[in-house]
């Protein structure tokens, strides 16, 4: 009977062992991998697809925006306490 208990106590060691040592394997691997997803992007390695539809569109802009542009930097000028002078 002692021995029959004693050989259950080491196979229940064992087994024990052996999905410490696969969960410890499991958690490297899922290291690994989190690593190689969360790595910097280096320049130039990423490829970019696409781009504007008419590039043209922005050399020149019109007068909606050119408004627009001179209320974003006359609302900031305020929040800095200056006061921009109008041509």
């Amino acid at each position: 009977m002692a021995e029959a208990l004693t050989l259950s106590y080491i196979g229940l060691g064992l087994l024990t062992i052996g999905l410490f040592y696969v969960i410890w394997l499991i958690v490297k691997r899922n290291q690994a991998i989190a690593a190689i997803e969360n790595a910097p992007a280096v320049a130039g390695s990423d490829e970019l697809t696409g781009g504007a539809k008419n590039p043209t569109q922005f050399d020149e802009p019109d007068d909606d925006a050119l408004e627009q542009m001179a209320d974003v930097l006359a609302s900031a000028a305020e929040a800095q306490g200056l006061v921009l002078e109008e041509e």
